[in-house]
């Protein structure tokens, strides 16, 4: 099958090499610019550039989608399918039109569940223990495409969302190649829009810790928030980031929010119910600790508050 390749992040690689091992044609990986990172601000390539140049492939890094060269190539061009991973563009009627299949989407969520461009972020976050991934046949809406297949996987109580973005990049592979070789004979299923909810982009401030909830919704923000952008609290005037938790009891009143009730051999902290143990923080300018280090190195003790 002649495939153009449409995907820009990390999460979209294993696919590509999927549909490179499965024999299709790969005619083109197409994802965004180039972008300034790191502290000398040097153009670098995503991810998926990188890989397509790994293997051979052609490449394409459009500024323009909607008109121009690329719209001219991607309509003249004899394309059976045009598989979409997380390119991070809207893509126009024409563009879903052009492919003689359509254009598919490998989504990270059970649709109609967690629409939008942050799915495995937010399930984490809103505590689910089931997720999945979907293949769809894109329409202009967001994420409101008839479903192909899906597949669906437990979430850990402690899964992070680094961990599960991993675990369903593989997944999406396998069901994309899979939805490939049944594409002639998969009957869409229209999504119940009723049941839709949104998984928005997320932004830094989403991952500041609220002491008052419950210590189950505290830990479920940190480990949703791992690894990017990270879960953060104030402490002493600084920004402490939080990269790992546990829950140490669920229920009961231990002291205000986000004081801290124990300070050594483990730095547990009082939530709005129960409290929760912070196993691995980091200070600005500091690298990633174990908690105990942190206690260790900065004397802190029991009563200190964090957030306030």
């Amino acid at each position: 099958m002649r495939v153009v390749f449409m995907g820009t992040p990390d999460f979209a690689v294993p696919t590509l090499d999927a549909i490179v091992a499965a024999g299709h044609e790969v005619l083109a990986v197409v994802a965004q610019p180039d972008r300034p990172k790191g502290r000398g601000k040097q153009l670098v390539s995503p991810p998926t550039i990188e890989r397509a140049r790994a293997l051979g492939l052609p490449t394409r890094q459009p500024r323009a989608i909607h008109q121009g060269p690329f719209r001219e190539w991607f309509t003249t061009t004899e394309i059976d399918v045009a598989v979409v991973v997380a390119y991070g563009r809207i893509l126009k009627s024409w563009h879903l039109q052009a492919p003689r299949f359509g254009c598919i989407n490998v989504h990270a969520s059970l649709l109609p569940k967690y629409r939008g461009a942050a799915p495995i972020h937010w399930a984490v976050v809103h505590g689910e223990t089931r997720t999945g991934v979907c293949t769809m046949l894109m329409d202009e809406g967001l994420d409101t495409g008839d479903v192909l297949l899906r597949r669906e996987t437990a979430i850990g109580p402690d899964e992070t969302t680094a961990e599960l973005w991993d675990r369903l990049a593989t997944m999406g592979a396998a069901l994309l190649v899979q939805t490939l070789d049944q594409v002639k004979e998969i009957v869409p299923q229209p999504q119940d829009h009723a049941g839709a909810t949104l998984a928005p982009l997320i932004d830094k401030e989403d991952g500041r810790v609220d002491w008052t909830v419950p210590a189950r919704r505290v830990h479920d923000l940190v480990r949703g928030m791992n690894s990017f952008p990270g879960a953060f609290s104030t402490f002493r005037g600084d920004r402490l980031k939080l990269w790992t938790t546990r829950v140490v009891q669920e229920g009961g009143v231990h002291g205000p929010p986000g004081t801290t009730i124990e300070a050594g051999p483990r730095w547990v902290v009082a939530c709005g119910e129960g409290s929760v143990e912070l196993t691995e923080a980091q200070l600005p300018g500091k690298r990633r600790q174990e908690a105990r280090d942190l206690l260790n190195g900065g004397r802190i003790e029991p009563g200190e508050l964090l957030g306030g």
